[in-house]
């Protein structure tokens, strides 16, 4: 590291330099805590942590925090030729840009490094990984996953002599929000997504967080700290849930399932599977009981079993708090390979397809009530050799479609689709085939 916890020649604790890059919510939030907690900071890095220089777009607003002593640079990747700076924290977000410029300039420059830029990491973390490693600097990124839960420090300290056979969470607080406003008000999607932006749970452009982006980012981060690979977004299966709709909620509860977003990774004989989608997800696993935006991610190891860890995904607090955290890591020199091995040896594990998933389905099917048609229904599924394990009507109508909900045995996803397909071609069948994956083993 830049500054040793020592000086020679004084006898007392050096401070660790800080230069943080974006004054958001969760930028802001760094500063305060560094502030508010400086004296169980020290005790507990070893030395005091101290932010020395920051960057913004606008000097002049208002952020509600002294900045007043400190360095500013407009240009962020300044902070990284600073003499007084000994760790950049990168808060500005985005894959490429000038967040990813300031990575790189920090390590050339001798910086270490704490982001929580899930996107960048997933996209570029072994290239960065490498670069610290080479330069006998840090790169962490613990606010990337799950804000202030930690999950990865639990996977690559706590878990640390398990091999891990899944991993699997809720990992966006948005989308979270979105499904359990709609269980408990019986709203629907548009509806509920509406109330989310104005309070602020999603951004004006939902993308990212609603069709499962956001979660594919974190996913593909426990993934690698995980099984020992190579962050890879391209390899993930994403759906998001713009086509979850109340009657689904209330045909879950009916068959005891409760819908989550779920970001899934485990190991199979086809090859390491990663997946992002609604999930049905028994009632009686505790993960179907994490409401509102919080968050919860399931470990399981070898040795240890499943734990879980639950908390606030997102947020000024919960993101600073894993920053804060990462930077009394590098403060004590504690810091080590950022995905748990040198980034040299993780590996590239073979992707398994979503095709060869095997598991049970739910299937909501909207038909014309018409003599023949559950027959023609079966038909399909029979041949694809697809057994079904129950199957639910609701109203009587021939001109009007009218809901049909069945579940099956586990199968494989590929002969669902094929069956489905069928399905979605018959003259009753009104509307395309909705099909959620039940995940009856959590």
């Amino acid at each position: 590291m830049n500054a040793s916890p020592l000086s020679a020649a004084s006898g007392h604790a050096v401070p660790l330099r800080v230069g943080v890059a974006g004054l958001g919510t969760v930028g802001v939030g760094v500063i305060e805590i560094l502030r508010n907690q400086a004296a169980l900071i020290a005790a507990r890095a070893g030395r005091p942590i101290e932010v020395t220089a920051v960057s913004a777009r606008d000097r002049s607003r208002d952020r509600g925090v002294d900045l007043a002593g400190l360095g500013w640079e407009d240009d962020a990747v300044a902070l990284a030729r600073r003499d007084d700076v000994d760790v950049v924290v990168e808060l500005i977000g985005g894959a490429e840009g000038t967040a990813l410029d300031l990575a790189r300039a920090a390590f050339s420059g001798g910086k270490s490094f704490v982001t929580a830029n899930k996107a960048m990491i997933a996209a570029h973390g072994p290239e960065l990984a490498a670069a610290a490693e080479e330069s006998g600097l840090a790169l962490a990124f613990e606010a990337a996953v799950a804000g202030g839960i930690p999950i990865l420090k639990a996977l690559r300290e706590g878990l640390a002599g398990n091999a891990v056979g899944r991993v699997y969470g809720i990992l966006n607080g948005t989308c979270n929000y979105i499904l359990t406003e709609m269980r408990t008000t019986g709203r629907d999607f548009s509806d509920v997504l509406a109330q989310a932006q104005a309070l602020g749970y999603a951004e004006a452009d939902p993308t990212f967080d609603v069709d499962g982006i956001d979660t594919a980012h974190k996913l593909a981060i426990l993934a690698a700290l995980a099984f020992g690979g190579r962050p890879d977004i391209d390899a993930i299966h994403v759906e998001g849930i713009r086509h979850v709709t109340i009657d689904d909620i209330r045909f879950a509860e009916e068959l005891g399932f409760r819908i989550k977003l779920l970001g899934v990774a485990r190991m199979t004989g086809q090859g390491l599977e990663q997946r992002v989608h609604p999930c049905m997800v028994p009632l009686s696993a505790p993960i179907a009981h994490v409401e509102g935006v919080f968050n919860a991610v399931v470990a399981e190891g070898d040795a240890v079993g499943g734990t879980m860890f639950q908390g606030r995904g997102a947020g000024r607090g919960p993101t600073a708090s894993a920053v804060v955290a990462d930077l009394i890591d590098i403060a004590r020199g504690h810091a080590g390979p950022a995905f748990s091995v040198p980034a040299l040896a993780l590996g590239a594990p073979a992707a398994a397809p979503i095709d060869a998933h095997v598991g049970a389905f739910y299937i909501r099917l909207m038909v014309l009530d018409q003599p023949g048609v559950l027959a023609d229904v079966a038909r399909a599924f029979a041949t694809e050799q697809v057994s079904l394990e129950s199957l639910i009507q609701r109203g009587r109508s021939e001109v009007e479609a009218v809901p049909v909900v069945l579940t099956t045995h586990a199968t494989s996803e590929a002969a669902l689709r094929r069956a489905l397909d069928t399905i979605a071609a018959l003259p009753a069948v009104i509307e395309p085939p909705r099909m959620i994956r039940i995940e009856n083993s959590l």
